[in-house]
């Protein structure tokens, strides 16, 4: 296993469309070790294979109840909403979008239809925190970022303040 660098916002990977997963083989398996083991490196609750410079359908999201108890990661092969119903307001952070948290309207309760590592067709209720980390997560599979559910104000800020570190780090471009 090998923790990978997370790319940062605005780096082009994360807009790309991802590629469905058809081969389920050891390569995936490492794959899901090596994400499960950089997003609590991060330390962070999901990780999208885009973040780590991957252009493919998956997704690994932390599922543990009892913080006491060992972390346990789930990975999603292909995932896709497939229903939702509500709407709630829950605080947010990107492992690839730095210095930045906002209050982001997601749906309330959903239904992912997805792949387990062994290829077999699985469904997965969740509401909540859990459904907000999912369509989270998701979203980065279609190469959208939570700052794309800001009001224009919001992400031309966090535009700007980005720009400005970016000349910081090198002045001379």
């Amino acid at each position: 296993m090998s923790i990978h660098k997370i790319f940062k916002y605005p780096e082009a990977v994360l807009r790309q469309k991802t590629a469905n997963i058809s081969l389920f083989d050891d390569k995936l398996a490492r794959l899901v070790q090596d994400m499960a083991e950089t997003m609590y490196d991060a330390p962070g609750v999901g990780l999208a294979a885009p973040q780590i410079g991957q252009s493919v359908k998956l997704i690994v999201v932390d599922i543990t109840k009892d913080k006491e108890g060992e972390p346990q990661c789930m990975p999603l092969v292909n995932p896709e909403i497939v229903a939702y119903e509500g709407t709630q307001i829950d605080e947010e952070g990107c492992l690839s979008v730095l210095d930045l948290t906002a209050s982001v309207k997601r749906h309330k309760k959903i239904t992912v239809s997805y792949q387990d590592l062994q290829g077999l067709a699985q469904e997965l209720s969740a509401e909540d925190r859990f459904a907000v980390i999912l369509q989270h997560e998701i979203d980065h599979l279609n190469g959208i970022l939570f700052i794309d559910h800001l009001s224009p104000l919001k992400r031309a800020l966090y535009k700007k303040k980005v720009k400005k570190w970016q000349f910081e780090e090198n002045p001379a471009s």
